[in-house]
């Protein structure tokens, strides 16, 4: 498939996430890569995420996706800007508007038309004041320059097949001296030939997995400064448990990923 094709099919396979009443990790649950149903709030804690953070967000924000919980190394603070890329139901955003306040302000960007419906509905039930939600490409943040203190994402960017371009977006949007705080998947060896042509780990946070050396040559080329990408051996029967049977955890691993954008001279 070429990046076309695989962006469509990312993009059906998340609107149908959003469109459903029950959701599994990285895919619906009919998909071969759903593994056995387990609620999004029991996946959030395998992640990280405390019972407050899943107290603080409206019903149905929590999918249940995300290989992580990228809020532990964001250090947020009041009255900062911040940028969820591949925002989903707006779980993390909704968590980081808490933290940034009402000086603050959080946006999400996602392709899916179903998940900006359903973050914006979500928003709306709470009224949430300094959360928006826009359409676009992480290849093409509909962002200004120098606009966010802080980047958040939780396992979206393995998704893009053209990951140093969502690196370069990442640093022009950021504020000089401003910081990435994202958990993704990170390959550790490389994939057998069956499971490389599996379409449905392309959008299942596999297939399409970069290693930790590839990652951090695109953020230094990017401008980054201060890159550290740290696997999490203990999210390996997380990412079992989305496919179970077939090894997967023998080949990706979760990672923290972190980086900042030089200040100004």
């Amino acid at each position: 498939m070429d990046d076309a094709q695989i962006k469509d099919m990312v993009r059906a396979r998340y609107g149908g996430i959003a469109s459903a009443t029950d959701a599994s990790c990285c895919a619906p649950a009919a998909s071969a890569c759903s593994g056995p149903e387990t609620a999004p709030d029991d996946k959030a804690r395998r992640m990280g995420y405390s019972e407050a953070d899943l107290a603080a967000v409206p019903e149905g924000a929590n999918l249940g996706l995300g290989c992580g919980n990228p809020q532990a190394i964001a250090a947020l603070r009041p009255g900062e800007v911040v940028i969820d890329l591949g925002s989903g139901g707006g779980f993390d955003c909704f968590l980081a508007a808490s933290q940034v306040g009402p000086a603050g302000k959080v946006i999400g960007v996602d392709m899916t038309h179903e998940m900006l419906k359903k973050a914006r509905e979500n928003a709306t039930r709470i009224g949430a004041q300094n959360v928006e939600f826009r359409l676009g490409e992480l290849e093409h943040l509909p962002v200004a320059d120098n606009t966010a203190d802080v980047i958040l994402s939780n396992c979206v960017i393995n998704l893009v097949p053209d990951k140093a371009q969502v690196f370069r977006e990442a640093f022009r949007t950021l504020k000089p001296g401003g910081r990435l705080a994202i958990s993704d998947v990170v390959n550790k060896t490389p994939l057998p030939a069956e499971l490389q042509a599996d379409p449905t780990l392309l959008c299942g946070c596999i297939a399409g997995a970069a290693t930790v050396t590839e990652t951090e040559i695109w953020l230094a080329e990017a401008g980054f400064v201060d890159v550290r990408v740290t696997p999490k051996a203990e999210s390996r029967e997380l990412i079992s448990s989305w496919r179970p049977g077939s090894g997967i955890e023998e080949f990706v691993v979760s990672a923290m990923v972190e980086g900042r954008k030089p200040p100004r001279v």
